[in-house]
């Protein structure tokens, strides 16, 4: 159907576009595998530096600050390793990975009744008459 002024166009109206929404950032979510190992890596590489700075100073430096240096050198390859390998199991996430739920317990009647005496083949007391 033709309308004064759709020249024959036959396109529906489409409503103008709205304003872009805003964009919100999911704050808890964890930093991609790519930002994390280059963060990881990037602090390694770090801590390496540092070890080879106290190697360096360990040769010239005399008496305890020489000890020092090497204990330093000795030790930071350990940490870094475990920091490394850390990785993203522990970063900032204090939520649990996994939902825990408390399993029932055992049912607190037996499955099975005790069996009960029929009232024919209880004993006979000792006041009773026997036929």
């Amino acid at each position: 159907m033709n309308t004064p002024g759709s020249k024959g166009s036959r396109r529906s109206r489409r409503p103008a576009k709205a304003p872009q929404d805003e964009v919100h950032r999911i704050t808890s979510a964890a930093d991609s595998l790519r930002d994390d190992q280059a963060r990881r890596t990037r602090r390694y590489l770090i801590q390496m530096s540092i070890r080879l700075v106290c190697l360096i100073a360990a040769v010239f430096a005399d008496g305890i600050l020489m000890w020092v240096l090497l204990a330093a050198a000795v030790v930071l390859p350990y940490i870094a390793v475990i920091e490394a390998n850390v990785g993203r199991d522990l970063r900032g996430d204090d939520l649990p990975s996994m939902e825990y739920h408390q399993l029932p317990g055992a049912p607190t009647t037996p499955a099975v009744p005790p069996p009960t005496s029929a009232p024919d083949s209880s004993p006979p007391s000792a006041g009773d008459p026997h036929d």
